[in-house]
């Protein structure tokens, strides 16, 4: 009896906790201490806003779409301004450089299915270029999930490899907390992307998502009976405790920091050094040092500089620390090399440019990034994990009295003066047709103000403005980044005059990628965000053609026609102008035509011929 007993009692307890565990599972337990109000018109868009809102973020990019229409009413009401693109890769492209000039999380929403696939690159770019961002995407209901619903597909295994988080939330109660801790992530170690989707069922008010998945109030049958009941439970679950008071307040970033050590053991190598030279990356322009604390420890070291990616414009076009021409021959001559968020990847032959003996000092937030390569081509003296821009800050400090020694700051000067002249001979001399794009390049950089701000979309042209058109300030130029992705023109240039609505946004198209984002001049107009794009038309993807003639002999899928981009601007409510050959001696009329019409509220489009040169033959492709 007392073995019965013993066996009853433990299957009771078993039952017991099976019953527990259901009823925590269905949600049950929950719902005894926290209140479910069915009669509440607030809906989860609500608290999307309020979160945003309380990171200070001022714009939401979108493409509109059902499954989002919550939190695009709900972030409109709080004063954070939406705005609406023709691609969706434009609202992720528009919320990177927001981020990269504000220094807050950017933030873009899309709705199910193809809102969210349309952002693949988008977000892989982002990743690369270590942008904070924010997607929002919607879903279909958690419930309906797998059932066969409108655009429902798996979103999280799409980004389980480009985001740094990937999450979904099941209950309204969820969305505060998982978005604190989404952006947080974004915004800590080495920043990147995080992806959120919101299913439909969590965004709109009680009596809607009763409406559409609480079942007939009519059922039949035990079975029908126990169906209603469930999806009522699944309902009153999903809105129990979604209104209590919540913290919206931003949780502390977290960001690697290189020792005391580490900074005295470089500061060592550099004050023995006789030709140090420093590369300055993107990374480096990342919060929370500001740009001008790091232009004056640069400035303070005295030691000469490449800036690269965001980093352009870092120090001013007239700085005596600032090259670039000559790169590979100064890092080949130079016995140490600071590389500060710069990585040894494609863009610096992968590690295989620096002088035999030289001393590598290099710092980057990313381990992976850090060490690129470095049991290949090239080994640091000191590789430090942490914060590129502190770390030169700490430096500066620490070798207050340093000199660079003279004569190596003359002899790379004097080599960027022979290139400098070269390049204007080069421009000097008239390409077979149409414009020289050097000579035009070179009458834009003569022309920029000093609020200008550059965008960089496109391979050859883009290529060529690089070593000729100089940023006027910090964070005054925007490239794709490391992934080289076309079309982050028309996202890049919106974001970018959002952010600073003084400075006059040049967008430097090639003919090719024009081609992704020029619908988005409807966007500009729209939303009253006068920019002037420079489209170097030269009927062809020159960066490709190039390599590819000469090595195989043949054209073929690299010809364009050029086409009146000027009109299709004019047609979507921008103004238009085209130049070609006859009208060189006016380009400088016409630029200044255009910055005229940009400052009346117009949004520009410079369709500029161009013609051949060889001044980018040798650059890669692939």
């Amino acid at each position: 009896m007392d073995l019965l007993a013993g066996i009853g009692c433990a299957c009771a307890g078993l039952l017991v906790v099976a019953l527990v565990a259901a009823a925590h599972r269905l949600g049950l337990l929950y719902q005894l201490f926290h209140k479910v109000d069915p009669q509440s018109p607030r809906h989860g868009g609500e608290l999307v806003a309020e979160v945003l809102k309380a990171h200070g973020v001022r714009f939401l990019f979108t493409l509109a779409g059902g499954h989002i229409s919550p939190i695009l009413v709900a972030s409109e009401k709080v004063g954070i301004r939406v705005v609406d693109t023709r691609h969706e890769a434009t609202a992720v492209f528009a919320a990177d450089a927001v981020s990269r000039l504000s220094g807050r999380i950017g933030v873009a929403a899309v709705t199910a299915g193809p809102g969210v696939t349309n952002t693949v690159t988008a977000i892989k770019n982002a990743q690369m270029a270590e942008s904070p961002l924010l997607l929002i995407g919607g879903a279909a209901a958690t419930l309906q999930k797998g059932r066969g619903a409108l655009q429902d597909i798996d979103q999280l295994s799409l980004f389980k490899t480009l985001c740094k988080t990937c999450v979904s939330v099941r209950a309204v109660r969820d969305i505060v907390p998982a978005l604190r801790k989404a952006i947080v992530t974004a915004q800590s170690g080495t920043p990147g992307p995080v992806f959120v989707e919101l299913p439909i069922d969590v965004l709109y008010p009680f009596h809607v998502v009763e409406k559409e998945i609480g079942g007939t109030k009519s059922a039949r049958g035990l079975r029908g009976k126990m169906v209603r009941w469930y999806l009522q439970n699944y309902i009153r679950n999903l809105f129990a405790g979604a209104w209590e008071p919540k913290d919206m307040s931003p949780l502390p970033v977290q960001m690697p920091l290189a020792t005391e050590d580490e900074v005295q053991r470089c500061a060592e190598l550099v004050s023995r050094a006789k030709k140090p030279l420093v590369l300055v990356g993107s990374q480096a322009m990342l919060p929370p040092t500001p740009a001008e604390e790091l232009r004056a420890a640069l400035e303070a070291l005295g030691i000469p500089c490449y800036l690269g990616g965001a980093a352009r414009g870092l120090l001013p076009p007239g700085s005596p620390l600032l090259l670039r021409q000559n790169r590979r021959d100064a890092l080949r001559d130079a016995d140490l090399v600071l590389l500060a968020g710069a990585v040894c990847d494609f863009r610096l032959s992968y590690g295989r440019l620096f002088g035999r003996g030289a001393a590598i000092v290099a710092v980057n937030r990313n381990r992976e990034q850090l060490l690129r390569n470095s049991d290949v081509f090239w080994k640091p003296r000191l590789a430090v994990q942490g914060d590129a821009a502190s770390f030169v800050v700490r430096l500066a400090r620490s070798l207050q009295g340093f000199a660079c020694p003279g004569d190596w700051g003359e002899q790379l000067r004097e080599a960027e003066r022979k290139k400098e002249t070269a390049n204007r001979e080069k421009a000097a001399t008239p390409t077979p047709q149409h414009l020289n794009p050097l000579d035009l390049l070179h009458r834009l950089d003569a022309l920029l103000p000093p609020e200008s701000l550059l965008v960089a979309d496109g391979g050859d042209f883009v290529g060529t403005a690089a070593y000729i058109v100089r940023p006027r300030r910090p964070l005054a130029w925007l490239d794709p980044g490391a992934f080289g992705t076309l079309g982050v023109g028309g996202g890049f240039a919106l974001g970018a005059k959002l952010c600073r609505p003084d400075a006059e946004v040049w967008v430097l198209y090639g003919d090719g990628s024009l081609g992704y984002s020029l619908m988005e001049f409807d966007t500009f107009v729209r939303h009253k965000t006068p920019i002037i794009a420079l489209v170097g038309n030269d009927a062809c993807w020159s960066q490709i053609s190039r390599e590819q003639v000469a090595l195989l002999g043949s054209n073929v899928a690299c010809g364009l026609e050029y086409l009146d981009y000027h009109a299709v601007a004019e047609a979507l409510g921008g103004k238009g102008f085209v130049v070609g050959r006859p009208d060189r001696e006016r380009l400088d009329t016409v630029l200044r035509a255009a910055q005229d019409a940009c400052r009346q509220g117009h949004p520009v489009l410079i369709n500029a011929l161009i013609g051949k040169t060889d001044f980018r033959d040798g650059s890669i492709s692939v």
